[in-house]
Formats: structure tokens, C-alpha cells, sequence
């Protein structure tokens, strides 16, 4: 990966090679720690902006209230530190890292008294699954892994732990030779990919899976609003399999992969197997409004300038 300068530990700025934990960091050996993936975007004349940022930084205070972690910072806080990293690093445009997770002191399962530390990283990245891939789209396969009951692990945080089951899922359809992988729930409807929020096309409608055992995306939930708002009609309802294979455009979406098309599905072509026009449409006004090209949407913004 492409370093940057600095990350932000703990409320201060340290060189990014000094950024270090001791291997017995609790976290390192039961997952406890919660994350968020965000980005940055180049808006030109205007400087850049940080998309979605506020709701981001409440979701990692979320994550870590439903594991019962003494988050140590605010929502705010992490707001105002993820934009000083940026400037700290003259980073224009970006993959952003906040990390909260509960540090060394007493080993065994009950974290106990240990410090619940956090972190902020942010480097140059682009597409996440390619830049071919958001042309002419991707090719997945349905995983064997079964997607996380929500009383097994807590399915609205976005905890590292949980995210075994996408590691698994995701290992298994690139040794198969596939890009990603779909989950199904445990009662066999479609709840999510390894790390992105699924869509169909269908006669002129989109559809998602409900949020019953789905992490709520923040890039998911920016997309229904855009496409209601631009005239689509949008349902959140249980998504079968053999819906994605006779859809007429399939997608995912996330912060990491943006808004990148599904071509092929378990050996099925999806619609034309390219990028659909109304997976392309979205995706032209969602750059729009993350690059500051929509004022609509500039509540969704967090301007930041660098030298």
C-alpha cells in the first residue's frame, strides 16, 4: 500500500512507522475492535471533501456501544481528528481508517480494565475492485459461508471480528477465480457481500435487501435517497439468488468499491453483462454529488483544503 506521513494515536500525531501496538494488543487475539472505511474526494477548485463523514463518525461510536467498548472520543471528536489527519498528510483525495479497539493489559477472553485505544489512518486508493471493474463489472459467485446469524455476532456493528466470515467468503471466490462473493442469511434470502451492499435492476426498479441481518451501509443508505430523488422507484424487501441471475443489472456498493457493476453471478450472465444504464446512471450522479458537483447534496460533504 502507498504510506502517508502521519496517523493520528490516541489524539496525536505520530510517523506513520511509529503508529505500533505490543502483540499482545487484546484486539490482535479476540477482534475486538470496530472500524470504519471512508473517502476522501478531489473537488477541484472548491479544495476536497470528505463524504458522509459525520454519519460515519456516530457509526463507529455505534459499533463500539453495541460491544460494550468505553469508546475514550465523540463523534465530533473523531470528525474533527479524521480532518486533521487528512491536512497533516496533504492528502487530496483518499481511503480513510478509524480503528477503535480495546488495547494491552489483561489477556483472556473478559477485556476487562484494558485501554480501548483508537486510531485514524488515511492514504491515496483507488478503485477498489480495479478500474476495469467499474466499466464492465464484476464477475461473483454465491459463497458457501453463511452470512452471521444477528444474535450470534451483532450484524449493525462493523466490529473486526465478524469480519472472519467475509475473509472466508472472500478467500474462497478469488481461489475460485471469482471477484467477490454474495452471502446468504440463515434462512437462505441474500443478505450482503464481504464488505458491500448489493442492488438489482429490475423493469426499471431497484432493489436491496432489507437491513434485518445486513450491515446499513452509509453508501447504501446515500444511494436510495439519490435514486428516489432521481425518479427511480427503490424497495428494500428479501432478495432471493435466482433474482440477482435473471435481473436486469446487478450491483454493488460500498465506500471501498463505490458503485461497481455485477456482470456474471454462479456462471450467469447478469442483463447485457456490462455496466447497465441505470447502474451507470447512478453512478455518474454519485461522483457528482461526493465531488462536490451537486449543491443538493453538500449536507453530505465535509470541505477540507490541504497546502
Amino acid at each position: 500500500m502507498e504510506t502517508t506521513e502521519f496517523i493520528w494515536f490516541d489524539g496525536k500525531l505520530v510517523p506513520w512507522a511509529d503508529a505500533k501496538v505490543h502483540v499482545l494488543t487484546h484486539a490482535l487475539h479476540y477482534g475486538d475492535a470496530v472500524f470504519e472505511g471512508i473517502r476522501a474526494y478531489d473537488c477541484g477548485a472548491a479544495g476536497s471533501s470528505v463524504f458522509r463523514l459525520k454519519e460515519h463518525s456516530q457509526r463507529l461510536i455505534n459499533s463500539a456501544k453495541i460491544l460494550g467498548m468505553n469508546m475514550p472520543y465523540t463523534a465530533e471528536q473523531i470528525f474533527d481528528a479524521t480532518i486533521e489527519t487528512l491536512r497533516a498528510n496533504k492528502l487530496k483525495a483518499g481511503y480513510i481508517r478509524p480503528l477503535t479497539f480495546v488495547g494491552y493489559g489483561e489477556m483472556g477472553v473478559n477485556p476487562g480494565h484494558n485501554p480501548v485505544q483508537t486510531i485514524i489512518a488515511c492514504w491515496p486508493w483507488g478503485a477498489y475492485l480495479g478500474p476495469e471493474a467499474l466499466e464492465k463489472g464484476i464477475r461473483i459467485r454465491t459463497s458457501s459461508f453463511t452470512r452471521i446469524h444477528p444474535n450470534t455476532l451483532m450484524s449493525k456493528a462493523k466490529a473486526a471480528g465478524n469480519y472472519v466470515n467475509s475473509i472466508l467468503a472472500k478467500i474462497e471466490a478469488v481461489a475460485d477465480g471469482y471477484d467477490e462473493a454474495v452471502m446468504l442469511d440463515p434462512a437462505g434470502v441474500v443478505s450482503e457481500a464481504t464488505g458491500e451492499n448489493i442492488f438489482i435492476v429490475t423493469n426499471g426498479t431497484i432493489k436491496t435487501p432489507q437491513l434485518t441481518n445486513t450491515l446499513g451501509g452509509i453508501t447504501r443508505s446515500s444511494l436510495i435517497v439519490l435514486a428516489r430523488d432521481l425518479g427511480y422507484t427503490v424497495e428494500e424487501a428479501p432478495l432471493s439468488r435466482d433474482e440477482i441471475y435473471i435481473a436486469d443489472e446487478a450491483f454493488f456498493c460500498g465506500t471501498a468499491a463505490e458503485i461497481t457493476p455485477i456482470r456474471e453471478m454462479d456462471h450467469r450472465v447478469i442483463g447485457a453483462g456490462c455496466a447497465g444504464p441505470v447502474t451507470k446512471h447512478l453512478q455518474q450522479e454519485f461522483f457528482k454529488v461526493a465531488r462536490g458537483e451537486n449543491p443538493k447534496y453538500k449536507e453530505w460533504l465535509a470541505p477540507y483544503t490541504v497546502d
